[in-house]
């Protein structure tokens, strides 16, 4: 097998196991903040363990960068206590779905961190989000759980968005998993006071669970999924990554038989739509960015 077959073999199974993560919200009987808090110490103690056998250092370069490494964590661990709980309430195709606004939420986003202007296809893009977003909700009423679960998961996806961006202007020197290894640790021991259910009291279900979502859900597909890179393009990456939702929705029908409506299929498909075609916008843009000559200019 050629390296770019291998690595398309790694990102597939990557996007594969972060769409697996949606299940968590509900195999585990966990509050989301305590999923979160368990889930990210597994993986923390997993990504040391990758790091040591792949010969890389786990101390930053610069002092600086590990106060970056906490505000990167911190908001991190408050998108994935909101990813969580936007699927405990909505379910997990709309919460999915609900999430999958972050790449175009980034783009109106990114204009606070470089130059970049707003163009008319991403105010198109953001419309046709919000019509996909309408045909989620069942009513407007924050007393219903999947109305309040759209809004938590569009709340996650914000916070993911922003989580990017403050890591490609501060933190892009770092690996994936290298990057994560702080990230999670951030995030764990920041939330670990808030622990409703302490360790001595998980059921051995649980800790199953817990395990599997921390090692083979989170820190395994951030290792595939930074290897993949080294010979696929950026769009490639991206666009591959729209399949998330999909991979979460057949998981969920197969595995715990939740059956999305039509509404939802059709509200997600304009949203994960959108989100493709910014994703795609944007990382033509930096691969033609990459190949211009170093002295061209716009």
């Amino acid at each position: 097998m050629r390296p770019e077959q291998t690595s398309l073999l790694y990102l597939h199974i990557a996007v594969l196991l972060f769409g697996g993560t949606a299940l968590f919200s509900k195999l585990i009987n966990l509050s989301a903040l305590d999923i979160t808090v368990y889930r990210t110490a597994v993986a923390f103690v997993v990504l040391a363990l990758l790091l040591k056998l792949m010969g890389k250092p786990l101390r930053l370069a610069r002092r600086k960068d590990y106060l970056i490494a906490i505000m990167l964590g911190i908001v991190v661990g408050l998108h994935w206590v909101t990813y969580f709980a936007g699927m405990q309430m909505a379910g997990i195709a709309t919460g999915i779905i609900a999430f999958f606004t972050y790449p175009v939420i980034t783009v109106f986003l990114e204009p606070l961190f470089t130059k970049q202007r707003i163009k008319n296809k991403d105010i198109i893009s953001a419309a046709v989000v919000l019509f996909g977003i309408y045909l989620l909700i069942p009513e407007a009423n924050l007393g219903n759980q999947v109305t309040l679960g759209i809004i938590t998961g569009i709340s996650s996806g914000a916070l993911f968005a922003l989580r990017n961006l403050l890591q490609k202007r501060f933190f892009v020197t770092y690996s994936g998993p290298h990057t994560m290894f702080y990230q999670t640790l951030t995030a764990s021991v920041m939330l670990a006071a808030f622990v409703q259910v302490p360790p001595t009291q998980l059921t051995n279900q649980d800790v199953y669970y817990i395990l599997l979502a921390g090692a083979v859900f989170t820190a395994i597909p951030h290792a595939l999924f930074a290897s993949s890179l080294k010979h696929l393009s950026a769009t490639t990456a991206g666009l591959i990554s729209c399949l998330q939702p999909l991979y979460g929705t057949l998981l969920a029908f197969m595995l715990l038989a939740e059956k999305p409506t039509i509404m939802t299929l059709v509200g997600g498909l304009l949203v994960i739509s959108a989100a493709c075609f910014e994703t795609w916008s944007i990382t033509r843009k930096k691969t033609n960015a990459s190949i211009r000559p170093s002295g061209s200019q716009r």
